[in-house]
């Protein structure tokens, strides 16, 4: 079973058991927290159940294993013999 959830601007297809790196939630490490923008549902039986913008009544169950900051990037500007 999956489904395909957004938050923080962007949608992500997750299924039980998947760890995932996603924008900052409001919540301390260990909590439980609830996903209720579901877009879409499938995998059990059949055809996947499509929402209209959501899936009515669906959820995703998660919870916090870490709130920590992703690898910096080095940005670099360079034009070619302009000292830039």
């Amino acid at each position: 079973m999956y489904a395909v959830i957004k938050t923080g601007g962007k949608q992500y297809r997750v299924s039980q058991g998947q760890k995932l790196r996603v924008e900052k939630l409001n919540g301390n490490p260990g909590d439980k927290i609830l996903l209720n923008e579901v877009l879409l549902v499938g995998g059990t039986e059949g055809e996947p159940k499509i929402g209209q913008p959501t899936v009515v009544g669906a959820k995703v169950e998660a919870t916090i294993l870490a709130q920590d900051k992703a690898k910096k990037i080095i940005v670099f500007k360079f034009r070619r013999r302009k000292n830039y």
